[in-house]
Parts: structure tokens; C-alpha cells; sequence
């Protein structure tokens, strides 16, 4: 009887801290995500923003380098596989579409 009670109570104090400790790791696992999806949207705003950039500045001068183009694809390329789309890929396909030096750009 005295076992059956000492091992039911082992039962119930194992239980209460094996539940605490995985409500514990459940919470802290949730605050990772959410910091992760906060980061990974942050990163992706600042591609956004820098691609925007480069289109209007490369746009403007009616010319893009081939170093600032590869620059593009590179951000392009982080920025497409964090989710993003849309009117980027556009803006990017544009700049692409740019000739690389002020003289191919007076030939068109």
C-alpha cells in the first residue's frame, strides 16, 4: 500500500515537472519563431528598399554597370527566397534590361 502511494505521488511530481519543463521549451520555441519570422521580414524590407534603389538610380541614368547588376541579382536572389515578390521582380527585370555602360546606352 505505502509503495503504491510513494510511487503514485513519484508519478504525479514527475509529471508536474516534465509538463513544466515542455510548457517552458514550447513558449521559449514560439518566441524563436516569432523572432525569426521578425528578423527574416526585416531583412526582406531592407532588400525591397535597396532594390528599389538601384532601379531608380540605374533608371535614371538610363545605364547599369555589370557590377551593380550582379549586386542587384544577389540581393534579388535573398530577397526572392525570404518570400518576396511582386512588383520587385519587375523592378529587377528592368534594371537587368539596362545596358551595362553610358556608351551602349547613346547606341540605342
Amino acid at each position: 500500500m505505502k509503495t503504491a502511494i510513494i510511487s503514485a505521488i513519484i508519478s504525479c511530481v514527475v509529471s508536474f515537472f516534465v509538463g513544466g519543463a515542455l510548457t517552458a521549451l514550447f513558449s521559449k520555441w514560439k518566441k524563436v519563431l516569432k523572432r525569426e519570422k521578425a528578423l527574416e521580414d526585416g531583412m526582406k524590407s531592407l532588400q525591397r528598399i535597396q532594390l528599389i534603389e538601384y532601379h531608380d538610380k540605374y533608371t535614371e541614368r538610363g545605364y547599369c554597370p555589370i557590377y551593380a547588376k550582379e549586386a542587384a541579382t544577389r540581393c534579388y536572389e535573398s530577397y526572392h527566397e525570404l518570400g518576396g515578390n511582386g512588383v520587385i521582380t519587375k523592378l529587377y527585370n528592368d534594371l537587368l534590361a539596362l545596358p551595362e555602360t553610358k556608351d551602349e546606352k547613346e547606341k540605342k
